[in-house]
């Protein structure tokens, strides 16, 4: 009996963590509003002095560039070795500070987009089962308007191209956020390995 209850436990666990799912949220990835620098930064913890440092304009103006996806990962990492040699360690955590900053403020924007994409595919569904409904509700009909049936049919078969498109291009939507926190992660082992040990 004891076996069976703990079996159940550990069974359930995994079950429970994955939580319901969230209706704004279309993708296969699980929803995560927020990284924490902690999920990918194992240098010295921030406190108000490196967070006020990381204001820098020097500071802000490279990891602007450096938090860009359109930077190559290579590239940042010589940006970074370069800034650090004339960087202390503080300097350094600052630079983390604020291109995490800037990553999380692009990763924000990439999660509200696609928060607003699925209730754009939302909203195309319900129109395009509204279309059907016209259309039987004019095939019923003794006297059919058969020019109101061509245009309902136009307007079910451009929308559901329209929406199979948005599905598909969903797919890599959806990975932003992942690419993101990749380049954080990256970013942050890049600037942790110029630190003084």
């Amino acid at each position: 009996m004891i076996r069976l209850s703990l079996l159940i436990c550990l069974l359930a666990g995994p079950v429970l963590a994955a939580g319901t799912p969230d209706p704004d949220w279309p993708c296969i990835q699980r929803r995560q509003p927020q990284l924490s620098v902690a999920q990918v930064w194992a240098g010295p913890q921030p406190d108000e002095a490196l967070t006020e440092l990381a204001q820098d304009p020097a500071i802000q103006r490279l990891a602007q560039v450096i938090a860009l996806r359109r930077t190559p990962i290579e590239d940042a990492q010589k940006m970074i070795a370069d800034f650090a040699e004339s960087a202390d360690d503080q300097r350094l955590t600052a630079l983390f500070l604020a291109t995490f900053d800037h990553i999380q403020t692009a990763r924000n924007r990439v999660m509200g987009g696609i928060t607003r994409y699925a209730h754009k595919q939302e909203a195309l569904d319900t129109h395009i089962e509204e279309q059907r409904g016209a259309f039987e509700a004019q095939m019923a009909l003794e006297n059919k308007d058969f020019d109101a049936i061509d245009r309902i049919e136009q307007d079910i078969d451009w929308s559901t191209r329209i929406f199979q498109d948005r599905q598909q291009a969903l797919i890599y939507v959806c990975e932003t956020p992942v690419i993101l926190e990749q380049r954080a992660f990256s970013i942050g082992r890049a600037i942790a390995a110029e630190m003084a040990e």
